[in-house]
């Protein structure tokens, strides 16, 4: 052989070696202790069929029957499931004190990329737990709920690679023609009761309202389409303005920190400038940049114990499936952070003297009084809260008013405060003055 033959086979040995060693990326990641993640759902992207939803999570059901669970708080219109899928490392009961999270997509038909990142979310944390240690804690941590679809019936009506609605806003509303985001009790409604039986309230929206009712939900995200901006409550304002001017809640501080720790990991939404809008930050708050009545995110704040935000995550609204690889590149790590904001601010048991819970006890926090947070039948409880000093003091019916605890929030994990309330002789004066 000669030398300059030699030479290039020992370069191309060489070379080949490098590239195994170092420039592989898994082999690489091996090396620097990385685990591999399993991503081989990105494969031959395509849109699920509400069916193809069902099959793929009863299909994750059987394979992981400990961590998974299929779910279905009711029907659409047209009877199409409204599925949801569970994943915890104990579906079976959840442990005590462990948060529960949801994300809910394709509230609007045609807005589809969320439908398909909850369907990769899911499939993620399945396969990669075990594997990869953050996957493993948030599931081992945290009771999560993931609904691709609450309007089947509008996706079956909605077009591929559609950027906008179509003025009739056929598909983007559900079978009877009504845009749920439009169909919530409103924060100002009187009787939520009233609204809540109104045989005009879609079935959707009635389904949704009673799993959000019924379940010590904590956190939650909506994640819709048509611009890229993380908008947090209140949609609307006493006032009734078409845009710009703030409506904001007790908790503010917390709904600007949840909506900015999904925007600032989301490589563009960060910018704030995406589909000829800018959006400091990638964030706004929702009345702020337009008006609505009957939004789900106000109802989650108002009416139940959930802090939700709403999610906008591409300017198209029905893209080419061929761009779900690369927005689920630019979701991913957003859609993780998130979640960990479920376990910020303060969670503890509210007891009475004998050890058993007490149901509905209210958490008050000094500064946030027109937002207190109810114990489940358990006695459990989680506050959001931004880190800081906070007086927290538990009170509940029959019940002597708690000592005020000040308490030294972190962004660790949420600080364990616990109550043990004294039966009260005086029922009237069982709120603190």
């Amino acid at each position: 052989m000669g030398l300059r033959r030699m030479s290039v086979v020992l370069n191309f040995v060489l070379c080949t070696s490098l590239w195994i060693l170092c420039c592989d990326g898994s082999t690489q990641n091996e090396r620097q202790g990385f685990p591999l993640e399993n991503e081989k759902f990105l494969t031959e992207p395509h849109y699920h069929s509400t069916n193809e939803i069902e099959d793929l999570f009863a299909h994750l059901q059987k394979q992981f029957p400990t961590m998974a669970k299929v779910h279905s708080i009711g029907k659409s219109v047209e009877g199409r499931e409204l599925t949801v899928l569970e994943i915890n490392k104990n579906v079976r009961k959840r442990s005590l004190l462990t948060p529960m999270f949801k994300y809910v997509a394709n509230m609007h038909g045609d807005e589809t990329v969320g439908r398909q990142m909850l369907i990769y979310l899911a499939q993620y944390l399945l396969t990669n737990y075990g594997v990869v240690p953050e996957v493993t804690k948030l599931v081992d941590q945290t009771d999560i709920f993931l609904m691709p679809s609450l309007n089947p019936d509008g996706f079956e009506r909605s077009k591929e690679g559609s950027c906008e609605s179509p003025e009739n806003y056929f598909g983007r509303n559900n079978a009877a023609g009504v845009d749920l985001n439009r169909d919530f009790p409103d924060r100002f409604d009187s009787s939520l009761m009233r609204h809540f039986r109104a045989m005009t309230r879609q079935p959707e929206t009635v389904a949704m309202m009673t799993w959000i009712l019924n379940s010590p939900f904590v956190l939650s995200a909506n994640l819709h389409g048509g611009a890229v901006v993380a908008s947090y409550p209140y949609d609307n304002s006493i006032k009734q303005r078409e845009c710009c001017t703030e409506s904001l809640t007790p908790d503010d501080g917390v709904f600007k920190q949840l909506a900015y720790t999904y925007a600032s990991n989301h490589p563009v939404m960060r910018t704030g400038s995406d589909c000829n809008e800018t959006f400091p930050g990638g964030v706004t708050n929702g009345a702020f940049w337009y008006e609505l009545n009957g939004g789900m995110q106000d109802f989650n704040y108002v009416f139940s114990n959930c802090f939700d935000v709403t999610l906008e995550l591409s300017c198209c609204k029905f893209p080419k499936a061929s761009k779900l690889p690369s927005e689920w590149a630019k979701n991913k790590r957003s859609l993780l952070e998130y979640m960990k904001l479920v376990h910020m601010g303060v969670k503890g048991l509210v007891k009475d003297t004998n050890g058993y819970p007490i149901k509905n006890a209210e958490i008050l926090v000094q500064g946030y009084e027109q937002k207190p947070i109810k114990a489940t039948e358990r006695g459990e409880y989680w506050r959001l809260l931004k880190p800081g000093l906070h007086h927290i003091q538990a009170v509940a019916f029959g019940y002597e008013p708690s000592a005020v605890q000040e308490v030294l929030v972190t962004n660790d994990s949420a600080t364990r405060v616990d109550f043990n309330l004294n039966p009260s002789d005086n029922v009237e004066g069982w709120i603190e003055k």
